[in-house]
């Protein structure tokens, strides 16, 4: 394990002490898994996070599921039983794992501006590069992954407020225009849109890149100025209260300098969720965003959370997960976004998730001697 992953460690357990584990049905993974051991072969393997853990580690477990069908939920269960070795993930400071929820928006939009369609998504910019040791900037902080290059020179990329204030018009870079400011920084939270347009036409956007800025939660900005307690936050209530005062909206968006940059996705079937980080579709209640400089795309994670109950009717979160996405809130080694679905009702469902949760990562068996 790499310095980068010395804050928690790895603890051996047994299914039989999985809590919740006997009661999932973790069917739905085999195509999805099908489709990695594709993307990881034929196109091109995942960034390794700094566990250590490989794409080339995560094969044997991919290989085996290419030809297997489970027959029952007790059958599918088995064939993680027999292919991987469980791990709690422990973090070395007492505090639990945490999961939030994450959706697909449904938006209406224009492929032309008007009077009420104002506000675009926006291509990557062509002077918005990657940034790595060889060409990172001393003056900018080591966590930013972007940047600008202008006249040979890199620096930061202009920031939220800059590109609302029209930093990037005349560039040729919308793919689109909506009605409302706040629904666009909501896609830029969750990280992908179906767009539907008013020849009924239906588009898909998703992430491409970002101006490099450190994301920055209104939530948390909010709690802080007492406009929303604690207990209550959620993005609902951070629309309901955004609605409520249009005067403050620039102000707090503001905030988080974060901005996201999309490309167009194909729609082949609306059924499936967007292609996000690890280039497969994403599968509702089955698709984990996780730290990607810990961890790596693809490898299963069993999450469990007690308080978390409005997702199964009333019983308590328990589920075998694949890692397929990331953002910039999620950082650490049990941290986690759990994929909802596409739509009102998916977002309805995300939006209330903070919960407390156990992260177990499934290890397949070849790779697991390594930790104990």
């Amino acid at each position: 394990m790499s310095d980068q992953a010395s804050d928690f460690v790895l603890q051996a357990v047994s299914f039989d002490t999985l809590k919740g584990w006997k009661d999932d049905d973790p069917s739905g993974l085999f195509e999805v898994m099908r489709r990695c051991r594709r993307q990881i072969t034929e196109v091109k393997p995942h960034r390794t996070g700094s566990l250590g853990l490989s794409s080339e580690d995560l094969l044997p477990l991919l290989n085996a599921a290419e030809d297997f069908t489970p027959s029952s939920p007790a059958s599918a269960r088995a064939f993680f039983e027999r292919h991987c070795r469980p791990f709690l993930i422990r973090r070395k400071d007492g505090n639990s794992g945490f999961v939030t929820a994450f959706y697909e928006p449904d938006i209406d939009v224009s492929e032309e501006p008007d009077e009420i369609f104002r506000f675009p998504f926006y291509r990557r910019p062509d002077d918005l590069i990657d940034l790595d040791n060889a060409n990172h900037p001393a003056e900018l902080d080591g966590a930013y992954v972007f940047g600008r290059l202008q006249d040979g020179r890199v620096s930061a990329y202009p920031d939220r407020r800059a590109i609302d204030e029209g930093f990037l018009e005349g560039r040729g870079l919308e793919i689109a225009w909506a009605k409302s400011k706040v629904d666009v920084f909501f896609v830029h939270v969750q990280g992908a849109a179906r767009l539907r347009y008013s020849d009924g036409r239906i588009g898909r956007i998703t992430y491409a890149a970002k101006a490099g800025h450190p994301f920055s939660a209104i939530g948390k900005l909010l709690i802080e100025r007492g406009e929303i307690d604690r207990a209550k936050i959620s993005m609902q209530s951070i629309r309901a209260w955004l609605a409520c005062n249009p005067e403050q909206v620039d102000e707090v968006l503001w905030h988080n300098r974060s901005y996201i940059f999309f490309r167009e996705a194909p729609v082949a079937d609306l059924e499936a969720g967007p292609i996000a980080a690890a280039k497969v579709p994403l599968l509702a209640g089955r698709s984990l965003a996780v730290d990607r400089m810990i961890h790596t795309f693809g490898f299963p994670f069993f999450i469990r959370a007690e308080s978390l109950i409005h997702l199964d009717q009333g019983r308590p979160f328990g589920r075998l997960m694949l890692a397929l996405d990331t953002g910039s809130a999620i950082v650490g080694p049990s941290r986690g976004d759990i994929f909802t679905g596409s739509g009102d009702m998916a977002g309805e469902s995300a939006g209330t998730v903070r919960n407390d949760a156990d992260f177990t990562i499934l290890i397949p068996n070849a790779a697991a001697g390594r930790f104990g």
